[in-house]
């Protein structure tokens, strides 16, 4: 089996990519090249205006009172300021008068900051810091993430960084585990990737993800359990569904975007190997070492949450993976209306095809393997225009996972191109990890939205010229159409 270079030079390697790590490390808020005081003559904050419309509005309620009361305030401003003039000269009382008003205005502002970021409690992070990265994500682009397992949770760790607006579509045909667990016992869909998104989308990241990933080691009926899974269970008996639990749990963590199941449907996975061999259940199929012919759910025909197709309707970026192929991406794509939404997506569509083949997944999988595996189950081959695949890895590391089975998976570029996939070829892991090849959430969210706008300013372009040549064919039409409506009027005249 061909294995790619490990150094390839036409991709980034860390060497060239040193620059790139010195700005994830030194990447500052935009709001640190201003001082602290000065944060509020930021663009984008929504509070200026606010704060100009208040204060005109305060002064017009007193202009209001004074004349509804015939105080007539400006008349008795001037004398005011005409018997200070007397007393105390204008060149010394103006500058007087306007210090204590600027210094009242200082104080006045600065406490009332103060007492609002008390009562938000936002933490290291000043309340202008907050609104400003609020106001920036909620003007991000519209992406939907559609995966589960740990690759999903890693992609959205590093996307919520550029926006808000993420909606997260996580597969929930899991039967293993603690997720197995609470789905034979508490008839509820397995809540395990929908716990590793909500943990990676919340704002206190670290700590709510060590909370939900905490799993009890002993006690009768915890142990295996973990924390997140607990939770999310408790909470669907208390709102009654698990839609409703997500929900919550998603305001209590205040999450940035959203967290969506594929289906509600009690859904299992079965796989048909190569051999004939059926096998059930979605932790029994890499058990099977066989090679994966196709791979069908039951019910055959899982209904989608209409929120989900809206999202991928209303997406401008579409993104499938990282993950296991035939259990974390794949599955959604079961769900015919999803597979359906995203081919008729005018938005483009990135797979992020995985480092390593999986044992009894994957085994001697190309990059347009798994590609081609994910247009066969969808039926479709418009539903990835772009590939990510990484474009160096430690040797250490991969021989330590060859000993398990595990491969890179090589690239084939020619194949790629051949079935209409454009490759995008990127260092996408952190070369200074010493235990586990996985994706870095800051370099794969980088050059995901890199990659998104190139297309973007591509396509506007495209509309430019294309506007261009339209004009140039409408004002040659306009012609034809002036002489074909003299002739019909001619005609008409003639009639009549």
């Amino acid at each position: 089996m061909p294995v790619p270079q490990k150094r390839p030079e036409s991709v980034n390697t860390p060497e060239t990519c040193h620059e790139d790590v010195e700005k994830d490390k030194q990447r500052p808020m935009q709001l640190k090249k201003y001082t602290r005081n000065a944060t509020w003559l930021l663009p984008g904050l929504s509070i200026k205006r606010w704060i100009g419309i208040a204060i005109i509005g305060l002064f017009l309620t007193g202009l209001g009172l004074a004349l509804v009361f015939n105080l007539q305030p400006v008349t008795l401003l001037i004398r005011s300021l005409q018997s200070l003039a007397l007393v105390i000269p204008s060149n010394y009382s103006g500058p007087v008068v306007l210090l204590v008003g600027m210094l009242m205005l200082y104080f006045g502002t600065k406490h009332t900051y103060n007492t609002f970021q008390m009562a938000m409690g936002t933490g290291d992070v000043s309340l202008l810091e907050a609104l400003y990265r609020r106001h920036k994500l909620a003007h991000g682009p519209r992406i939907v993430a559609i995966g589960g397992g740990t690759g999903l949770s890693t992609l959205l760790r590093g996307i919520k960084h550029y926006t808000s607006n993420i909606t997260a579509v996580v597969t929930v045909g899991d039967d293993g585990g603690s997720s197995g667990r609470l789905r034979k016992e508490q008839g509820i869909i397995p809540p395990g990737d929908i716990r590793n998104c909500i943990a990676a989308l919340a704002d206190e990241e670290q700590l709510i993800t060590e909370l939900f990933q905490y799993r009890f080691s002993m006690g009768q009926g915890l142990e295996g359990h973990s924390f997140g899974n607990l939770f999310l269970t408790a909470l669907c008996r208390i709102t009654g569904d698990m839609m409703s639990a997500i929900k919550e749990s998603s305001k209590v963590l205040n999450i940035r975007g959203r967290v969506l199941p594929s289906t509600l449907d009690n859904v299992a996975l079965a796989a048909e190997m190569e051999d004939g061999t059926i096998v059930h259940g979605e932790s029994e199929i890499p058990r099977a070492h066989g090679r994966i012919k196709r791979l069908f759910c039951t019910p055959e025909r899982p209904l989608p949450l209409d929120d989900v197709l809206k999202a991928i309707a209303e997406a401008e970026l579409i993104i499938l993976g990282p993950g296991s192929l035939y259990t974390s991406v794949i599955p959604n794509l079961l769900i015919e209306e999803i597979a359906e939404a995203v081919a008729k997506s005018k938005a483009p569509k990135a797979y992020i095809a995985n480092i390593m083949t999986q044992p009894g997944e994957t085994d001697d999988f190309s990059v347009a393997d798994h590609v081609r595996a994910i247009q066969t189950h969808a039926r479709r081959d418009d539903v990835v225009d772009a590939v990510f695949v990484n474009s160096w890895l430690p040797d250490v590391l991969v021989r330590k996972y060859m000993e398990s089975n595990y491969r890179p998976v090589p690239l084939d570029t020619e194949q790629c191109r051949e079935i209409g996939v454009e490759v995008v070829q990127k260092l996408l892991v952190d070369e200074h990890e010493q235990k586990s090849i996985r994706h870095n959430p800051k370099r794969l969210a980088r050059a995901i939205v890199k990659w998104f706008k190139r297309r973007s300013r591509q396509k506007t372009d495209l509309k430019q010229r294309d506007g261009e040549q339209k004009n140039v064919v409408s004002f040659e039409g306009d012609e034809e159409s002036v002489g074909e409506a003299r002739e019909i009027s001619t005609h008409g005249a003639a009639k009549g």
